[in-house]
């Protein structure tokens, strides 16, 4: 007995149908206001099939929510001991996202959707702890791990955010080495500097190496 639905489908093409009308949907509308039914709808589909592939919309919205590129795989084999590791950082998370439009636009959803409801944001934030934070803890210094971690996370997002969502003029069109330069002391000073205020009668925080 053939599958009810819309239209015909693989199984791969109906679920990533979707997966692409609920990121569209959760962008536009938010978590609440997007319906099983009108992602089916966006989807083409019947709403049974969107049920049948995810279960709950909570879950459709974890799978959503997927980041567009493992982490793990563009920080692999950074050198903690380096004193560029904090530009190397920068330079493989901004090339990855200006090589590929299909990241920079799946980028873009998961931020909007994440920055826009607290629910969708609760599932992002979990999903950079098991991904994000854990691989930059590897390579940060062993006093305040985490917090290094989520200093280099929350300032990426921030870059990630500007550039390529809100694409602020001067960062949006700037050369990658310009942003790289600029971003990639400031992450290393995050990850193995000393994050202590100076001592009294210092004139500045000493740089990382």
């Amino acid at each position: 007995m053939a599958r009810r639905g819309r239209r015909p489908a693989g199984q791969g093409d109906t679920r990533e149908s979707v997966l692409r009308a609920a990121r569209e949907l959760f962008a536009e509308v938010g978590f609440d206001r997007a319906t099983i039914r009108a992602i089916a709808a966006r989807a083409e589909v019947d709403p049974a099939l969107v049920l049948h592939w995810f279960g709950t919309k909570d879950d459709l919205l974890a799978a959503a929510l997927e980041l567009p590129v493992d982490p793990s795989r563009i920080l692999a084999g950074l050198d903690a001991e380096s004193h560029l590791l904090g530009v190397e950082v920068a330079r493989r998370v901004l090339l990855t996202f200006d090589a590929s439009p299909e990241v920079r636009t799946r980028m873009a959803i998961l931020l909007r959707t994440g920055l826009g409801h607290e629910h969708a944001a609760e599932a992002l934030r979990d999903l950079i702890g098991r991904t994000v934070l854990t691989t930059l803890s590897d390579v940060a210094r062993p006093d305040d791990r985490e917090l290094r971690a989520t200093l280099v996370s929350s300032q990426m997002v921030g870059l990630m955010l500007g550039r390529y969502v809100l694409q602020v003029p001067g960062l949006a069109d700037a050369p990658v080495d310009q942003v790289v330069a600029a971003v990639g002391p400031v992450l290393q000073h995050y990850l193995r500097g000393d994050l202590r205020l100076p001592s009294a009668g210092t004139s500045r925080i000493r740089t990382a190496r």
